[in-house]
């Protein structure tokens, strides 16, 4: 069995209203290594947007480093 290894939660803040995202590495920390301004408007737009954003660097990776800076 295959265990996830990040958990990305949506939060909303309290003093705005809007939405944070909030990226846990490995799946089960205590505390977030990312979290994000809370700049979206609902829960759904900050998950669609985080899933975007993934499949975008995903689909086109970063060129390869020069053999020197390895």
């Amino acid at each position: 069995m295959t265990m996830p290894l990040i958990r990305i939660e949506s939060v909303e803040d309290a003093a705005s209203g809007r939405f944070a995202i909030e990226i846990y590495y490995p799946a089960d920390a205590e505390r977030p290594l990312v979290t994000t301004a809370p700049r979206y408007k609902s829960a759904a737009a900050a998950e669609q947007d985080t899933i975007a954003i993934l499949a975008s660097t995903a689909n086109n990776p970063a060129p390869e480093e020069p053999a020197n800076r390895r």
